[in-house]
């Protein structure tokens, strides 16, 4: 089992997501999609540094890589919402998404892992956070809700799902 982070490296993980997140909204609200992407992959690279199982923290990273991938697809292929910064077409997940997917997996193990051990818990801070972060995102352009209820809704579902599941995913890894 791996021993607790420090309360420095907690504020570290901490910081380092919100300074990423918020690179990859302003970068692709502002067409400067690479500019975000890389300001995120370096957060992603000194958390990889930083981990004492380097390793594992990448099969968590490519984990939601993936899975954020998927999840996020399907809102623009049903309407809900369109990502207008991206280098593939649509309905796919743009790319600075699936690396704000990958800075999130380095949370798992940081500030949100006390949350591995409590999932109800974990499903509600899924389903109020991932809405707000969708309407934040929106509000500062990098993406549009077409049908704003049912995609904020949706996201509320899914995160509600998908949170416990990284988690679970994350405690299992530990084993």
């Amino acid at each position: 089992m791996k021993q607790p982070m420090s309360v420095v490296a907690l504020l570290g993980n901490f910081i380092g997501f919100q300074v990423g997140w918020l690179a990859c909204v302003l970068g692709a609200a502002r067409g400067r999609v690479g500019l975000g992407v890389l300001v995120a992959l370096l957060i992603v690279a000194v958390q990889l540094l930083l981990s004492p199982r380097p390793k594992r923290q990448l099969a968590l990273i490519g984990l939601a890589a993936l899975l954020g991938f998927v999840w996020d697809t399907v809102p623009p292929a049903l309407g809900l919402m369109q990502y207008p910064a991206s280098l593939w077409p649509a309905p796919f997940a743009p790319v600075w998404i699936v690396v704000m997917w990958m800075l999130f997996a380095t949370t798992l193990d940081g500030v949100l892992r006390s949350l591995q051990q409590r999932p109800w818990l974990a499903a509600l801070v899924g389903a109020v956070g991932a809405p707000l972060a969708y309407f934040g995102g929106a509000r500062l352009g990098a993406l549009s809700l077409t049908q704003p209820v049912p995609a904020l809704l949706a996201e509320a579902i899914g995160w509600a799902l998908l949170l416990p599941l990284l988690l679970m995913a994350a405690r299992r890894m530990d084993v």
